[in-house]
């Protein structure tokens, strides 16, 4: 499929970067569907793999960015990399909306948001807010912040965490640097922002691969376990809502995503996948995945 190079300004004025997919055969306006990653991730971390079957099977183009201070895009002047702020996150969204409808080839009217993990609860917010948004799809996601961070985090860990939140906060008044933690450890007793096994083996095999790089600000860590991004998922109605969720996913986990989904209200689809939060991205259930969603944008999107 045909991949153009992109970039767009936010409404802060910071540059994203990403690639714009659309079919080889299209010189028509198309619907487009605005694709984000989750924690810490690249695009190319599979989004390109998702994006090139949508475009082969739809007449549908996908725009796929780097999320803020990741990858190819730049963050705010005098801002740290790798800071991972919701609020921030789902406004980037609505910006990249808006370059996909600036564009001469999209058909403005006709504009889907995709996200998976963290970026899956973002589309649960900005679908709700933004009603621009004409079909959501939300993949593994993370629906509820304060629930999933005391799922995540020992018990007896969490008093260390706030410590170091306090020491984050008067370190960056002061003007110093901000602090870090790694994404994952192989080790869960050290400290991590996703400490789980799966987590450990996804993200190292793409550092193997590719520029993502082990580093999170601890801001990043007290700014979700303040994220609900679930809290309007009724209000998403009546644009249409497809939730993919693993049967077995101990990272955003399985129960969490379900509860969220029953608060929305129709239209909506579940789909449920076997094995855990990162099987859905390639593999055995990547074409059922991607082929349930590919149906969804067809009578939703795409008509």
């Amino acid at each position: 499929m045909p991949r153009e190079d992109i970039e767009f300004q936010t409404s802060d004025h910071v540059t994203l970067r990403g690639w714009f997919y659309k079919p080889s055969d299209s010189s028509d306006k198309l619907p487009c569907l605005v694709m984000s990653h989750g924690f810490s991730a690249l695009k190319e971390m599979d989004l390109n793999t998702f994006a090139e079957y949508f475009t082969s099977k739809l007449a549908l183009s996908c725009l796929v960015y780097d999320n803020r201070g990741f990858g190819t895009s730049d963050t705010l002047s005098g801002q740290p990399r790798h800071e991972i702020l919701p609020p921030v996150q789902c406004s980037d969204i609505s910006d990249a909306i808006t370059y996909a409808q600036s564009r001469a080839d999209v058909l403005e009217n006709k504009i889907g948001i995709w996200g998976s993990s963290y970026s899956g609860g973002h589309v649960l917010w900005v679908g709700a807010v933004d009603r621009r948004v004409k079909a959501v799809l939300s993949q593994v996601p993370c629906v509820s912040g304060w629930d999933n961070f005391h799922r995540l985090i020992r018990p007896d860990f969490i008093p260390g965490l706030n410590t170091m939140f306090q020491e984050d906060r008067l370190g960056r008044a002061a003007g110093k640097t901000a602090q870090t933690l790694p994404v994952v450890d192989e080790d869960p007793l050290k400290p991590s922002a996703l400490p789980t096994a799966d987590s450990y083996e996804f993200f190292s095999a793409w550092g193997k691969k590719s520029n993502w790089k082990n580093e999170v600000t601890v801001k990043s860590i007290e700014a979700f376990r303040e994220y609900d991004p679930s809290f309007h998922i009724h209000h998403i109605s009546p644009t249409p809502l497809l939730m993919t969720v693993a049967e077995n996913d101990v990272l955003t986990p399985t129960d969490l995503a379900l509860k969220a989904y029953a608060r929305a209200i129709e239209p909506k689809e579940l789909q449920i996948l076997p094995g855990g939060h990162f099987d859905g991205y390639s593999g055995s259930n990547f074409e059922t995945n991607a082929g349930r969603q590919a149906a969804f944008l067809k009578k939703t999107l795409c008509v």
